[in-house]
């Protein structure tokens, strides 16, 4: 196969000029809207969107369930850790917690013997491989795939490090409470329950912001009291200014991140043990004035401040700029027209920030139907294993080898540890390296040596005494018509002395998923 590792970068660089030549059916349409609006497609649903019609399909898509999904919900059960609520996983963290500061104490004696793991670790084994699994499988099976698509966008836009100490714990209860029921919601409710979120908060250290002089009113161990929180910290403040609401060019100074961080002074969470809830910590705020972006916020007022900082920045113009550009990016082009933006922006003031009349605004522009925007994507690893397993028509278990799969990749999900998140442009997912990862997953997941993954290529039924007859189903029921002559004579010439049908009928399944056609979206 050493001919078809050499072609993907070249094609990939020509296939969506390619695509933009020809003009778009019924059919082209609706494989543009699984694209772009759900994880692809899964056999046959191209034409079914085409018949009911590709804007009564995206209508649907745009209705807001609070993050029920009837398919994808049946499917929780199979998933120990969904059924742990954060207060059960904060009490085992610090379960954990204490029981590794006594293995230290314990290890610290020359002759002590290094003690078995105990089970309060268990559940963090589950939640390395658990809750990425989750969310590989939802994407796959769920029915409302933009609200999928939307909770993988919101939670890159909102990213927390699910590494990073009480990460572990706070992250599941972040995904599915705070972000998947909200992904098609307001935005300001959005931007204020991500505030509120302990995740967040402690991600980003807010939980170790505090007047400068706090004292607590109970005095602590002096092992602890090294440790506790002596003043202002601002990185949540400059994260909230400069990724989550006005961007980089926003128009905020250093003088509006330290007085938001004063501002979000006693924004904190419970312990561990009790739950590791939000709360509001009066004691630990600044109560003196302060002034963001000119705008005054009066001595005394307390908690309200945050709030109404929140709302201030979430209806700020910047803000309704950065976050539909973001958005644009996703949906449209890595480098969308300003009418796309321009639409999305008035759709949000129109509606009062609506995420789904953007939405709605951005899939009914110009821009998102272009010629040029149809295949003008390379997918994220996560959105490769996603279409793979769709286009398969296969039924993943809770086995965790997809969510695993999609680390190997280059994007493990829920452990970025940057606030900015996963890019959303091809640049930083395409080279050598990483395709020919997707083509070893293509692969292997065609031939069947994924555990957890029920593959049944009989299912597609496709034919296996000729090889040209045989690349035409592939192309019709796994590439949805995508599959490029150059491509297809390449892996015709890789059939050509396979003398097992099945063995070539996995083979050419494998290199279609894994080659360049498949890579664009």
């Amino acid at each position: 196969m050493r001919t078809l590792m050499l072609v993907p970068l070249a094609l990939l660089a020509g296939a969506a000029s390619l695509a933009a030549q020809a003009p778009a059916t019924p059919r082209d349409s609706a494989l543009h809207a699984l694209n772009r609006l759900a994880f692809g497609p899964t056999p046959g649903q191209v034409d079914a969107v085409a018949r009911e019609g590709v804007m009564r399909w995206i209508d649907r898509q745009l209705e807001d369930h609070g993050g029920r999904d009837p398919v994808a919900d049946r499917r929780r059960g199979e998933f120990p850790l969904l059924a742990m609520s954060r207060e059960e996983l904060g009490a085992l963290f610090a379960e954990r917690v204490r029981a590794l500061a006594r293995e230290q104490m314990r290890d610290s004696s020359p002759t002590a013997r290094r003690p078995t793991p105990r089970p309060s670790d268990q559940p963090y084994r589950h939640l390395a491989g658990n809750l990425p699994q989750w969310a590989v499988v939802r994407a796959t099976v769920a029915d409302r795939q933009l609200a999928e698509v939307m909770t993988d966008f919101w939670f890159n836009h909102f990213n927390v490090n699910a590494e990073k100490g009480a990460g572990r714990f706070l992250v599941p209860d972040y995904v599915e409470h705070v972000i998947r029921p909200r992904a098609l919601g307001r935005f300001d409710e959005l931007l204020l329950a991500t505030a509120e979120s302990p995740a967040m908060l402690f991600y980003l250290d807010n939980v170790q912001s505090v007047v400068p002089g706090f004292e607590p009113r109970v005095p602590l161990p002096e092992r602890l009291a090294a440790r506790r929180p002596k003043g202002l910290n601002e990185n949540y403040a400059r994260e909230l200014l400069e990724l989550h609401t006005l961007g980089v060019d926003g128009g905020y100074t250093q003088r509006d991140v330290t007085e938001a961080a004063r501002i979000l002074t006693g924004w904190t969470m419970q312990p561990p043990r009790q739950g590791g809830g939000f709360t509001f910590r009066a004691r630990a705020h600044d109560t003196g004035a302060k002034t963001v972006l000119g705008v005054a916020f009066p001595a005394g007022r307390g908690q309200d401040e945050g709030k109404h900082l929140i709302r201030l920045l979430a209806a700020h113009p910047a803000t309704m700029h950065h976050v539909a550009a973001k958005l644009c990016v996703r949906l449209v082009s890595d480098e969308p027209s300003d009418e796309c933006i321009d639409d999305a922006v008035r759709a949000w003031q129109r509606s009062g920030g609506e995420i789904r009349e953007v939405l709605r605004a951005i899939v009914r522009s110009e821009a998102f139907w272009a010629p040029a925007a149809r295949r003008s994507k390379v997918k994220s690893p996560f959105e490769f294993v996603v279409s793979a397993v769709r286009a398969l028509g296969a039924d993943p278990d809770s086995t965790p080898v997809l969510g695993q799969s999609v680390a190997r990749l280059g994007q493990p999900l829920f452990r970025q540890p940057s606030p900015a998140g996963y890019p959303e442009s091809q640049a930083e997912w395409v080279n050598s390296g990483a395709l020919l990862g997707r083509m070893n997953f293509a692969m292997g997941l065609a031939a069947g040596r994924m555990p957890g993954v029920h593959i049944d290529l009989d299912r597609l039924a496709l034919p296996t005494t000729d090889h040209a007859r045989l690349l035409d189903a592939i192309d019709r029921q796994c590439l949805s018509g995508t599959m490029s002559e150059r491509s297809r004579a390449t892996i015709l010439r890789e059939l050509a002395d396979v003398r097992d049908p099945v063995q070539a009928r996995a083979l050419a399944v494998g290199l279609a998923l894994g080659g360049p056609d498949f890579q664009r979206q």
